[in-house]
């Protein structure tokens, strides 16, 4: 059994107010994506990594592989109008039956704890998702005003999102849909049921440059 590990790195920095697209940002003098992708082969030097970037985007990239000496092995596959088609475009290179762990590209400090764990319980269950416990209060929205809800009954969640190979690309064989914000989406909608994993509160997605300040700091606290 194969373990394929799809990244999806589609942004375009206008949150961060750059036009330096997010997962081409430096954190410690090397590009955001370079670090997510060592995080993998870290885990595994034998994962088959499928790195899923926009067309017009992978001169650059092969430009900063070149400059950063980057030689991990990995396939470029191009980017979808949307997240949901760039998994789905990326997918057409897990070719043999295994395990698919999809993570977004701008996620640099999942540990390799939490993929060891992903991909081992999903070896089980066939879907499993890592989450952190929610540690403010939450309000629901409601008829114009907002009550607050019981915290406890909710999780955030994280990637890699791992599943069986074969469950997950006969789920993105199903029509597109706006509700479909993640991976766990998609297979929910064919009934499948998704479990989940102790994330790591670190694995924080690099979208504000408030994140990339973070970044830096956990970057001398992280072994990436």
């Amino acid at each position: 059994m194969l373990n394929y590990a799809l990244i999806v790195a589609g942004g375009k920095g206008l949150r961060m107010g750059s036009e330096l697209p997010k997962q081409f940002l430096p954190i410690g003098g090397k590009p955001v994506l370079m670090r997510t992708i060592e995080a993998f082969y870290a885990y595994s030097p034998e994962i088959h990594i499928i790195l899923v970037l926009p067309r017009s985007q992978q001169a650059y990239w092969r430009q900063l592989c070149e400059e950063h000496h980057f030689a991990v092995p990995h396939t470029v596959a191009d980017g979808g109008e949307t997240r949901f088609h760039s998994v789905k475009n990326g997918l057409e290179y897990v070719t043999a039956p295994g395990l698919v762990g999809v993570h977004d590209g701008v996620r640099p400090f999942v540990s390799r704890e939490v993929i060891t764990r992903c991909y081992a319980l999903a070896a089980e269950k066939k879907a499993v998702i890592p989450v952190t416990d929610v540690v403010e209060t939450v309000r629901h929205l409601q008829d114009g005003g907002s009550v607050t809800v019981s915290r406890d009954e909710y999780k955030l969640v994280q990637t890699p999102q791992v599943f069986d190979a074969d469950l997950l690309k006969k789920a993105y064989q199903q029509p597109y849909t706006s509700f479909f914000t993640d991976d766990a989406s998609v297979v929910e909608a064919m009934g499948i049921s998704v479990h989940l994993a102790e994330g790591n509160r670190e694995n924080i997605k690099i979208t504000t440059p408030f994140d990339l300040k973070i970044a830096e700091t956990l970057l001398d606290s992280c072994s990436i």
